[in-house]
């Protein structure tokens, strides 16, 4: 077994077995081919499947990478692809002891993401000109992401079959191929509803929602510049990204009140523990805006 044919059964693995996302997938096997080089410059094993690599041999890639410039969150990535990596030869028989078990996985501070107020939300979807043959579909695009709070790859593969406009429903299929259902407010509706009567309408043997100028399938680039074209024009200077308008959204309904379970079944989050950022991102608000007001704050 060498190492190109285990990283090729292994991708198999997470991808049927472990359902994991292709950017993950993408991400684990890069991680193990620059394993793969790391350990042949130091006159290593050649396969994957030799009890000779040890954690220590682990332990100085992942320092190596650290010498790099490469982020602990990165180094964290790499030190699960390795775990997942041993753990799938363990379950082949390949390997009979797992060198992971001693690596220690870097600690990384939490990430608190950029989020967008609701004044700024309505700031850039009114900055859409619907004069243009394509503002009903910028519209409808910006009004779905933070209704929904979708991933912009959940966003351009959406179908209009997915669509359950009189239930006020979705369909989502997410990481992993998984499907959910997700609540969708009146006015994504509204402007769904438009662009489907105005400019989507030469289009109607596609199934998929957005399309661009030539009824193909959007890229996630282009919503990526949608999004800041708009914002420029509404006069917003944060980094955003359409990923903003999903950490707008789950923060915004927690500071309304909703239950962080819901919010983690409408993200489409496995772990609440992912969910419970935005409970930080309240607390960070409510810091900033409130206590600095107090006489001892």
């Amino acid at each position: 077994m060498n190492w190109d044919n285990t990283i090729s059964d292994f991708r198999s693995y997470l991808r049927l077995e472990r359902s994991m996302s292709e950017n993950t997938i993408n991400s684990y096997l890069s991680d193990l081919k620059k394993l793969k080089l790391f350990l042949s410059e130091r006159g290593g094993s050649d396969v994957p499947d030799s009890d000779a690599i040890t954690s220590e041999d682990l332990s100085q890639f992942v320092e190596s990478q650290q010498s790099l410039g490469i982020s602990k969150r990165s180094q964290a990535r790499m030190v699960s692809a390795m775990r997942t990596f041993y753990k799938f030869l363990e379950l082949e028989g390949v390997v009979k002891k797992n060198p992971t078990d001693r690596i220690g996985t870097p600690k990384i501070s939490r990430y608190i993401p950029v989020v967008l107020s609701v004044d700024e939300v309505d700031r850039i979807i009114s900055s859409v000109d619907l004069s243009d043959p394509l503002g009903h579909r910028n519209k409808a695009i910006l009004e779905t992401l933070y209704s929904c709070g979708l991933r912009v790859s959940e966003l351009v593969e959406l179908k209009i079959s997915d669509l359950f406009m009189d239930e006020s429903f979705i369909r989502v299929v997410g990481k992993g191929n998984k499907q959910r259902l997700v609540p969708i407010g009146e006015l994504a509706k509204d402007a769904i509803v438009h662009y489907l009567k105005q400019s989507r309408r030469a289009f109607s043997q596609e199934d998929i929602l957005f399309l661009n100028r030539r009824g193909k399938k959007l890229s996630r680039v282009m919503v990526f510049n949608i999004v800041k074209v708009h914002a420029e024009k509404a006069g917003v200077v944060k980094n955003i990204s359409p990923h903003t308008f999903r950490h707008s959204f789950a923060s915004h309904m927690v500071e309304n009140g909703a239950d962080l379970r819901v919010v983690q079944q409408m993200l489409g989050h496995e772990s609440i523990l992912t969910t419970e950022i935005y409970t930080h991102i309240d607390t960070q608000k409510w810091e900033e805006e409130i206590l600095c007001h107090h006489p001892r704050g």
